[in-house]
C-alpha cells in the first residue's frame, strides 16, 4: 500500500484536491469493491456511505452489470457516433425517452458535458427560431452545474467558480429555496413560494434576453445538500411557460431514484385535475447513476419541439457538439443493465421502505446536540455540524474511515448518499461511525 500511495502522490493529480494534503490525509488504497464496501491493499473494509460521489446505485462488482459489459466485450467496444448507430445506444435513448417523456438522447460522457449541452442547445434553439437575443441564463444561488467553463458560468459555488471567473460568461442568479434559509415560522413550501415570486420578478425584466433557466430539481449537492419544497417546480415551470424559458432539469446528482422517485422533478405536480400530471423540463441532464457508477456516460433529452429547430437542409443549423466516445455502446449496455435492475427488483418501492428504515437507524445522529437541520430526501440524508471550524471536513472524514466509513463532508456537512443495495447492518455500522465522529473531541 505504502507503494502505492507514493506513487499515485508522484504521478497522479487527484480531482477536488490540495494535492499537499495527501501527506496528512493519504487516500484510499483500494484494491477491490464488493457491494456497499470498499476493500484497501491492506484487507480493511469500509462502508462507501456516498457511492463514490453519488454514481454507484447497485453495489461494487454488481453481477448483473458485470455480465451485460463482459457480453457487450464480445460484440463492439467503441464505434462513433457520427455515421454509424448500435443497438445499445438506439435501445437505450428509446428506454430514457419512456421514462421521461423526452426524446432524442444526445451523449457525453460525464456532468459538466452535460450542462455545456443542455445550455448550447437552449441558445442555438433561440437563434435558429429567429430570436438570437434570447442567450443569457438564470440559475439558483448556491447553485452547481460543473465545472467546465459553460457549465461553471451556470454555478455559484465561490471555491470553484471565483479563480475563473474572468473566463466566464455572466449568468443571474436568483434565490435559492433551500428550506434551511426559510425565516423563523415560515414553511419550506411558503419560502419555496416567495423565492418563486423573486423569480417571477427577475424573468418579467430580462425575459426576452433569456435562454433557460437551470435548477438541479429538489437538492443543490454542492450547496450542503439543500433541500427544497417540489413547489418551486411547479412555479418554475408555469414562470418559464408564461415567458417563452428553457426549464433544464439538473438531474445529474439526483435522478435514477436517488431522490424517492425515478427523477426528482416527477414531484412536482403540474396544478389542475384530480390526478396532476407531473411537471416536464426541457431538457433535462442525466450522468452519475446512469451506469451504475460503472463507466462514464451522461445524456441529455429534449423536447420534439426543441429537436425540430435543428432539422433541415443546412449543416450549420444542427447541432454540431461532438465527443469521441459519444454513446460508447460499453457505457449504454451498462446503463440497460440498471434500468433492467429496477424493473426486474421494483426499485423505488424498495428504497421507499429501505429510506424509512434508515431515517429509524439514524435516529440517535438527529437527536446528537451537535446536529442542526438533519434532513432527508429519498436515499439522500443530511445534516449540519454546529460549532465546525475550519479544516472540520478533512477531520470528519479522517474519523469516519477509522470507523471503516467512506463519507466526505461538504463544509460543516455531513451527508449519507450509500449504494442501494446497502443493509441495514451496514447503515447502523454509518450511524455509530457519525455519532462516534460527533463526539470526538478532536473532530
Amino acid at each position: 500500500m505504502d507503494d502505492l500511495l507514493s506513487r499515485t502522490r508522484a504521478a497522479v493529480w487527484h480531482p477536488c484536491t490540495q494535492m499537499k494534503d495527501l501527506e496528512a490525509t493519504p487516500p484510499l488504497a483500494i484494491a477491490r469493491g464488493e457491494g456497499p464496501w470498499l476493500i484497501d491493499t491492506a484487507g480493511r473494509r469500509y462502508v462507501d456511505a456516498i457511492s463514490s460521489w453519488w454514481v454507484n446505485l447497485f453495489g461494487h462488482c454488481n453481477p448483473r452489470i458485470n455480465a451485460a459489459i463482459t457480453d457487450q466485450l464480445g460484440r463492439i467496444e467503441h464505434v462513433m457516433l457520427a455515421g454509424a448507430t448500435h443497438e445499445p445506444v438506439v435501445a437505450l435513448s428509446e428506454r430514457l425517452s419512456a421514462l421521461t417523456a423526452l426524446g432524442h438522447a444526445f451523449y457525453a460522457s460525464d456532468g459538466a458535458s452535460a450542462t455545456e449541452i443542455a445550455l448550447k442547445m437552449s441558445a442555438h434553439y433561440w437563434r435558429n427560431t429567429g430570436r438570437p437575443e434570447k442567450n443569457a441564463f438564470v440559475s439558483l444561488q448556491n447553485g452547481y452545474h460543473g465545472e467546465t467553463v459553460g457549465a461553471l458560468s451556470v454555478t455559484d459555488i465561490p471555491l470553484f467558480r471565483a479563480t475563473y471567473e474572468p473566463l466566464l460568461r455572466h449568468s443571474a442568479r436568483v434565490p435559492s429555496p433551500d428550506a434551511r434559509l426559510a425565516a423563523s415560522g415560515e414553511s419550506p413550501a411558503a419560502f419555496a413560494e416567495r423565492c418563486a415570486a423573486a423569480l417571477e420578478a427577475h424573468l418579467a425584466a430580462h425575459a426576452e434576453t433569456t435562454a433557460a433557466l437551470i435548477v438541479e430539481p429538489l437538492v443543490q449537492g454542492a450547496a450542503g445538500m439543500a433541500m427544497y419544497d417540489p413547489i418551486y417546480l411547479t412555479r418554475a415551470r408555469e414562470l418559464c411557460d408564461r415567458y417563452e424559458v428553457h426549464l433544464i432539469a439538473d438531474e445529474i446528482a439526483v435522478g435514477f431514484g436517488r431522490s424517492g422517485t425515478m427523477f426528482a422533478f416527477e414531484q412536482a405536480p403540474l396544478p389542475g385535475g384530480p390526478a396532476p400530471k407531473p411537471v416536464r423540463p426541457d431538457f433535462i441532464c442525466l450522468s452519475k447513476g446512469i451506469t451504475g457508477g460503472y463507466l462514464p456516460l451522461s445524456s441529455v433529452l429534449t423536447t420534439d419541439s426543441v429537436y425540430a429547430a435543428f432539422y433541415g437542409d443546412e449543416t450549420a443549423r444542427g447541432f454540431l457538439h461532438s465527443h469521441s466516445y459519444t454513446g460508447n455502446p460499453l457505457a449504454c449496455r451498462a446503463a440497460l443493465a440498471v434500468l433492467d435492475l429496477f424493473e426486474q427488483d421494483d426499485v423505488i418501492a424498495a428504497n421507499r421502505a429501505k429510506a424509512a428504515t434508515f431515517t429509524t437507524i439514524l435516529a440517535p445522529v438527529r437527536a446528537h446536540r451537535r446536529v442542526r437541520h438533519f434532513r432527508r430526501c429519498g436515499m439522500i440524508w443530511a445534516f449540519d455540524v454546529a460549532g465546525a471550524t475550519p479544516g472540520f471536513a478533512a477531520r470528519f472524514h479522517r474519523a469516519a474511515l477509522a470507523q471503516g466509513v467512506f463519507v466526505r463532508p461538504i463544509g460543516n456537512v455531513v451527508y449519507v448518499m450509500p449504494p442501494y443495495v446497502t443493509g441495514d447492518d451496514e447503515m447502523r455500522q454509518v450511524c455509530d461511525a457519525l455519532l462516534a465522529c460527533l463526539d470526538a473531541p478532536e473532530v
